[in-house]
């Protein structure tokens, strides 16, 4: 699997995998990420485990949300392991966000390896109700 994840876009979707971003030279880890939508925005739970909130990252940059962490995972003094199933250090997910998000107002919250983000729809893509009034 290379860096860089390739899945359309699907219509509707407030989010996408970003398929043709730069690629960077540290290879990482792709942590599994869940996103729900409702009729105010998004909220997106990444699951990042062993990664301390100090050795998390997020950027948003125009419509470009970036999620990077690095594990802390340390081996006891003294001992090797003999067996490694997690070989890479860090994780790395990107995402190219809707224009219908508001990226001013992003929330976050950290807890127990899971990174759960809040981001708002904005103003214009917010559903409206029309009063009727009676003549």
């Amino acid at each position: 699997m290379n860096e860089q994840t390739k899945v359309a876009k699907q219509e509707g979707s407030k989010v996408a995998r970003q398929e043709d971003a730069p690629a960077r030279t540290e290879a990482a880890l792709t942590p599994p990420v869940d996103v729900i939508e409702d009729a105010t925005g998004i909220i997106l739970y990444a699951d990042l485990p062993g990664v301390p909130k100090d050795k998390l990252q997020l950027h948003v940059e125009a419509e470009t949300l970036t999620i990077e962490g690095e594990l802390d995972v340390e081996m006891p003094e003294g001992m090797e392991a003999t067996h490694a199933e997690v070989s890479l250090g860090r994780y790395r997910r990107v995402f190219t966000l809707s224009r219908e998000l508001d990226t001013e107002k992003v929330s976050a919250e950290f807890r127990n390896g899971v990174l759960t983000l809040r981001i708002p729809k904005a103003e214009h893509a917010q559903p409206k109700r029309i009063e009727v009034e009676v003549a």
